[in-house]
């Protein structure tokens, strides 16, 4: 099994920026985040229940993304969501992998990545975490079974992911496994079989392949204000035909070495326009310390760690 805290220590790598929060929204089914600059925008599940105590309320819009995303280790649901928001506000202002974009303009369009991968399930033993309205369309094609938290009649609970996902064929896993902390253990069961991370949650990291993920079915935001809009109304399936759209990336060896080496050669270039900047902040006879100094050493760990993830997934390719 991975290092569990691997994971979030990546997801605060690739917030590695000096953008400031534009807008924040705690939807009812959406939370989304928006930054200061960045024609896009980051997505996270809301918790599945209400409150009325966030201390924080009404003052994280121009805090630095920076801090918003450092609650992504925190166990507080509220948090971590917003932290998740934040974090993909950061990733998906990145360019996306080499991905498929998949048709999200029916009624179902909430349901594309099954319909993408139904051709691989037919009477296969599939188990799906979390319950997708209409996913019931399917019963019929494979062995399905759908595992929640709070689950209906047709569901079983999550605990059931001890006995059955070591069984299955396929999981598809929902992204928002990363903010509730059960991501590790999950994968760690789901260990031989084809898993598939999917959902708007789900971060674009090349490294996710290290936790035995075989596919990323994360989303583009291809119209931030609608998606706004249509989540913070409410928003459920609808952000699907309202502001964005699922991709499909597959995370095999050699397609996450050419992410990964892009991902590498945008940091480094980074790296190098904020060093060119600090030799010449003290090259101007400034005696206070480089106002993005942290930033630099934010971007100085992520490359750290994108070598330490290249070199792993070469070795073992190389070797296989």
């Amino acid at each position: 099994m991975a290092n569990p805290k691997r994971l979030y220590e990546l997801l605060l790598d690739y917030c590695s920026s000096d953008a400031v929060v534009d807008n924040l929204m705690i939807g009812l089914v959406w939370t989304v985040c928006q930054s200061q600059g960045k024609a896009t925008a980051g997505l996270a599940m809301s918790p599945g229940h209400a409150t009325r105590t966030l201390a924080w309320s009404g003052s994280l819009v121009g805090k630095p993304v920076t801090d918003l995303a450092a609650w992504i280790t925190e166990w507080d649901p509220f948090k971590a969501t917003v932290a998740m928001a934040a974090i993909n506000s950061c990733i998906n202002a990145r360019p996306l992998p080499e991905s498929l974009a998949l048709d999200c303009h029916d009624e179902h369009a909430n349901l594309a990545v099954f319909d993408y991968f139904l051709p691989q399930l037919q009477g296969k033993h599939v188990v799906v975490i979390g319950r997708y309205p209409g996913i019931e369309r399917y019963q019929d094609k494979m062995l399905l079974t759908v595992l929640e938290r709070q689950p209906t009649a047709a569901d079983l609970p999550d605990s059931a992911c001890e006995f059955l996902l070591p069984q299955a064929d396929w999981v598809f896993l929902t992204g928002s496994s990363i903010t509730n902390k059960t991501f590790p253990r999950l994968t760690e069961l789901a260990a031989h079989a084809t898993t598939v991370l999917m959902g708007p949650t789900v971060p674009w990291l090349p490294q996710l392949h290290e936790f035995g993920i075989d596919y990323l079915a994360g989303v583009e935001v291809v119209d931030p204000q609608a998606l706004y809009h249509t989540a913070a109304q409410g928003g459920g399936v609808r952000i699907f035909n309202n502001g964005l759209r699922y991709r499909i990336a597959e995370l095999a060896p050699q397609r996450s070495i050419s992410w990964l080496k892009q991902q590498i050669a945008d940091c480094f270039a980074e790296k190098s326009q904020l060093t060119t900047a600090m030799e010449q902040w003290y090259g101007a006879g400034n005696k206070a310390r480089f106002p993005q100094y942290s930033l630099l050493d934010q971007l100085n760990s992520r490359l750290s760690r994108l070598d330490t993830s290249f070199k792993s997934l070469w070795d073992n390719y190389a070797a296989g």
